[in-house]
């Protein structure tokens, strides 16, 4: 398959490590599915056969460790890449270097790197993490330096306000060096992803929202001599009909319970994360006005952190907006859908034909076609 740096869109799916479930929020009589290596194998041979080029897994105490996980996957899998989440404050730079070179040569250079320097303090804390979130951002720019530099094949120095290494390197220089995935909507982190990262990915927001956060962080590269991919992140209902689709979100929307969304508002109230108050402002708590954006609902950040939003719609109308996103400057997507497994099929057997066929994909390999549907 094309590598998505020469042909312009790439699109991710998120591996659910911390469960799966047909409700954002389960409830007593939901059925939940763990997140063991025979469910997340099913998800990861499903989306490699359907031509994603990527899985995201997510990091924290609420999920299965990202490295340990998607390590395990390699040998069920080919092609497919794991775009592993890990905190910079919780490894050293020279390590995670190490843990990068290593994971690239065992995988055949399938390996991305999702860096989160942001999170909640009482998740922090649980890390013996009690930086202030300025102190946390300056020191993810030093950590990217230096793991960076230790990709190269000569060792380096690096004395810093947080870190100082003598001779960093790694055994192998990775080849090819990980990409660096990083997302934020601080002034703090925009600095970080201009100055130092690959792909600076956003939470999906209404287009006239987006547009001048495009704009700045544009402007911030060039003023670096850089430039720098953007990346955008939604979860997805897609369906043969519209009606069809709105009946799935209708029914994610009978299942948060009033006090639910009463308890994910005040909690996210009292966030330090700039991106998540920006998912809380798009519907303020109210369960009548979702849609934001054609296609673009907002009901799945009533009682879900990160992430708010959801394309809901027909094939046709969720490979629309894609495509309209894409020409804001978007060229690589991260969906997920509830439940994981089977969203991946509708996504992969509906949307991603059309997008093949308005020339963004490349032809799907017969040898990794799906062999299973839930359609």
């Amino acid at each position: 398959m094309t590598d998505a740096s020469t042909r312009g869109l790439a699109v991710h799916w998120f591996l659910p490590t911390g469960g799966d479930s047909r409700d954002v929020m389960p409830g007593i009589d939901s059925v939940s599915r763990a997140p063991d290596v025979g469910y997340l194998a099913q998800i990861a041979q499903a989306c490699e056969g359907l031509g994603f080029d990527g899985l995201l897994t997510p990091c924290g105490t609420g999920c299965e460790d990202a490295w340990i996980t998607t390590a395990a996957l390699l040998a069920v899998t080919r092609r497919i890449k794991f775009l592993v989440a890990f905190r910079p404050t919780l490894l050293t730079p020279t390590l995670a270097a190490q843990m990068a070179s290593t994971y690239q040569r065992v995988s055949g250079g399938r390996l991305l790197v999702n860096i989160v320097t942001g999170a909640e303090q009482s998740e922090l804390a649980r890390f013996g993490v009690w930086d202030d979130k300025e102190t946390r951002y300056e020191r993810t720019g030093e950590f990217l330096a230096i793991m960076r530099a230790a990709w190269a094949d000569d060792p380096i120095d690096f004395d810093g306000q947080h870190y100082k290494v003598s001779g960093a390197t790694t055994r192998i220089a990775p080849k090819p060096v990980p990409r660096i995935y990083f997302g934020g909507a601080s002034d703090a982190a925009e600095r970080v992803a201009a100055e130092h990262v690959d792909v600076y990915l956003v939470w999906g927001e209404p287009p006239d929202l987006l547009t001048p956060r495009i704009a700045k962080m544009r402007q911030l590269a060039r003023e670096r001599s850089r430039e720098v991919t953007l990346g955008v992140r939604f979860h997805v209902i897609a369906r043969p009909t519209s009606e069809q689709a709105w009946q799935v979100a209708d029914e994610l929307l009978a299942g948060m319970s009033p006090e639910a969304i009463t308890a994910a508002q005040i909690d996210f109230a009292k966030t330090q994360s700039v991106g998540q108050a920006r998912m809380a402002a798009l519907h303020k708590g109210d369960d009548s006005d979702l849609v934001v954006y054609p296609n673009i609902w907002a009901g799945i950040g009533l009682v879900r952190g990160g992430v708010g939003t959801a394309i809901v719609g027909n094939y046709e109308e969720v490979a629309d907006r894609i495509c309209e996103y894409r020409e804001l400057g978007f060229d690589e997507f991260i969906l997920s859908g509830y439940p994981h497994l089977e969203e991946a099929y509708w996504f992969g057997e509906g949307v991603m034909p059309i997008l093949r066929g308005r020339g963004l994909l490349p032809p799907l390999e017969s040898e990794s076609s799906p062999i299973f549907s839930f359609r």
